[in-house]
């Protein structure tokens, strides 16, 4: 059932004053505080706003306290709910000019449902990351072995896969993840859209703001702890890195900030090893800031990291795993040092804790790369550019697309009619 509050004031199409509109269906209501996640969902929607398009927010999940308020910057928020049909009406009389999925599962639902109702809609993926290959490493991992092709083609990567074959762009957050698409699985690069976090230029005044190395302390570590990688990350800082660290540093603190720290979380908490867990943090800068160094060894995922992110426009150098480091950096040198051995991870550490010079050279390399590689402006403009180009080019562009042919067929013929049964089953 729609929310039939908003119903009304819901644009139809072509604004009159020339807006288009967009569609994003979320799997979950955006928590910028909360995570990386959430704060790429508002980049996404400023990027359209900025093209001048009507966005409404669409999702069956339940909000929590923590879920930004989406009609502060103009966007209209609607709940949804799954195999209903009142999805149909709904989406035909907003007809969209563009429907964001934001994440597959969401393709799934309703992705035929708008092929059905608004059949010149473009239909764009945001994948957020690989789930299939987040959870193929994670596999990989409880199994002690290493990653390959065939830990890769879970079933969670082919149904992603799948989705992405049947929608027109897909967006894709990391270099890494394009290659494995285009180069190991032959995907028509043409299907991609390489849109990484896009941010603000750091500017010279606000880079001498930043607290300098001698003004800072202790160790940082930050992740929402629903996502499965950060809490393995934090139980391995506890077991294997720190106490090699803090051997050599005795009176240094590991501060470890996330959303929702289950009692499994809490209970590392330790103020005599100074292993302090701080929980949810209201503003991520303010506590990135004040650290000295930043640690981030997670041993499997996907994607970029946006503890990353928001280490380097801090000013926060950062000791970090290949997993943590990949596809941020291309061509920059990396704002600290990038190691898998925990040894070395570990003396690595204090290296960059106790050394001026080579703190404030990875510090100027972070900000390099920030500015280099995640430029809002330049991002915005080549990925506006691509998605209208795609728009125009839309019956040519799906006819060059034989597989998601196939697939968008062979859904209507079974996610439809299980649909549907659900739908008469809970009436």
């Amino acid at each position: 059932m729609i929310d039939s509050n908003n119903i009304n004031s819901l644009p139809l199409g072509e604004m009159s004053n020339g807006q288009r509109g967009l569609l994003i269906i979320g799997f979950v209501w955006p928590e910028p505080k909360s995570s990386a996640a959430g704060s790429r969902m508002l980049q996404l929607i400023e990027m359209f706003q900025s093209d001048n398009y009507h966005v409404t927010f669409a999702s069956p999940c339940a909000k929590s306290d923590n879920a930004f308020n989406l009609e502060s910057i103009g966007v209209k928020q609607i709940h949804i709910v799954l195999n209903n049909s009142s999805f149909d009406e709904f989406v035909k009389e907003l007809n969209p000019n563009v429907v964001l999925f934001d994440r597959f599962m969401m393709e799934e639902q309703f992705g035929w449902r708008v092929a059905e109702n608004c059949p010149n809609a473009l239909r764009l993926i945001d994948t957020e990351d690989l789930h299939g290959l987040r959870k193929g490493r994670y596999q990989a991992f409880k199994d002690n072995m290493p990653f390959d092709k065939g830990y890769l083609l879970n079933d969670t990567f082919k149904r992603e896969l799948a989705s992405i074959y049947r929608s027109d762009l897909s967006i894709i957050i990391s270099e890494y993840e394009m290659q494995l698409l285009t180069s190991d699985l032959k995907v028509n690069s043409s299907l991609l859209a390489y849109v990484p976090f896009m941010q603000d230029k750091l500017t010279e005044l606000t880079i001498e703001t930043l607290p300098e190395f001698e003004e800072r302390q202790h160790f940082i570590t930050i992740g929402n702890f629903l996502h499965a990688p950060n809490y393995q990350s934090v139980l391995y800082l506890k077991e294997t890195i720190w106490p090699k660290i803090r051997k050599q540093l005795p009176k240094a603190e590991l501060h470890i900030y996330g959303a929702y720290a289950s009692q499994k979380v809490t209970q590392l908490h330790n103020e005599k090893d100074g292993f302090l867990i701080k929980g949810f943090a209201e503003q991520v800068k303010d506590v990135m800031q004040k650290a000295r160094v930043c640690l981030a060894p997670l041993q499997f995922g996907a994607g970029l990291k946006g503890k990353l992110i928001d280490a380097m426009e801090s000013g926060t150098p950062c000791i970090m795993s290949n997993i943590a480091g990949e596809g941020m950096f291309g061509d920059f040198d990396a704002n600290g040092f990038i190691i898998d051995d925990p040894e070395e991870f570990a003396n690595q550490a204090v290296s960059l804790y106790t050394n001026d010079l080579i703190w404030k050279e990875k510090q100027e390399n972070g900000f390099k790369t920030f500015n280099g590689r995640f430029n809002k402006e330049t991002i915005q403009l080549e990925v506006i550019t691509h998605i209208n180009a795609t728009i125009t080019n839309l019956k040519h562009h799906r006819q060059q697309n034989v597989i998601g042919q196939m697939l968008m067929h062979q859904t209507l013929q079974s996610t439809k009619y299980m649909s549907k049964w659900i739908e008469e089953k809970n009436k």
